[in-house]
């Protein structure tokens, strides 16, 4: 079976990538196939994120085992079959390129083509440019600071007093509360 996958990136609105490889190919393949489209740096740390509907991580795989807790399991894109995590149309994933600002492309199975094999990913669409792989971490925090909402000052005011009176504190009903269960 081959997946068609379409890549979008939040940076460069008229980006787009489609790839075209056989779903029983390793997350590998479909992340060198990305940096080969875009042409980026296949020695970059990298991951990918099985997300859900609104785009929430899910499921890491990582392109090296950077000693993560032993209680996870840790998915490596060399040993990792994408039909194993991939399987319906409509499926997000992430594709983590920029650890350091935790940049990413927006991926989604478009299309299944059972009956159908592919030896090497094919990348079939390529429109805009692609943003740049790493980025300036003073530019970066310049770029987000335009965005980040300011909030209120929040002081004393906001939360009360800073003066604990036991007093004040209502202990009706915590007799009949067991706190054992």
């Amino acid at each position: 079976m081959v997946y068609k996958f379409r890549i979008v990136s939040d940076e460069v609105e008229n980006f787009r990538r489609e790839i075209e490889i056989d779903a029983d190919s390793t997350f590998l393949s479909l992340r060198n196939a990305i940096c080969d489209s875009v042409g980026y740096d296949k020695n970059q740390m990298s991951s990918f994120f099985i997300c859900d509907e609104g785009w929430e991580k899910d499921v890491e795989i990582t392109l090296e085992d950077m000693g993560s807790d032993s209680s996870e399991d840790v998915y490596l894109m060399e040993d990792s079959v994408i039909s194993d995590f991939v399987e319906d149309e409509g499926q997000r994933l992430l594709y983590v390129f920029d650890y350091m600002t935790d940049r990413c492309f927006f991926i989604e199975l478009h299309e299944t083509e059972p009956g159908r094999t592919l030896l090497d990913p094919l990348c079939t669409v390529a429109r805009g440019k692609a943003p740049a792989q790493n980025i300036d971490i003073d530019e970066f925090e310049e770029k987000t600071a335009k965005t980040t909402v300011v909030t209120p000052d929040i002081d004393e005011e906001f939360y009360g007093s800073t003066e604990y009176n036991p007093d004040e504190f209502d202990s009706e009903g915590f007799d009949e509360m067991n706190f054992d269960a």
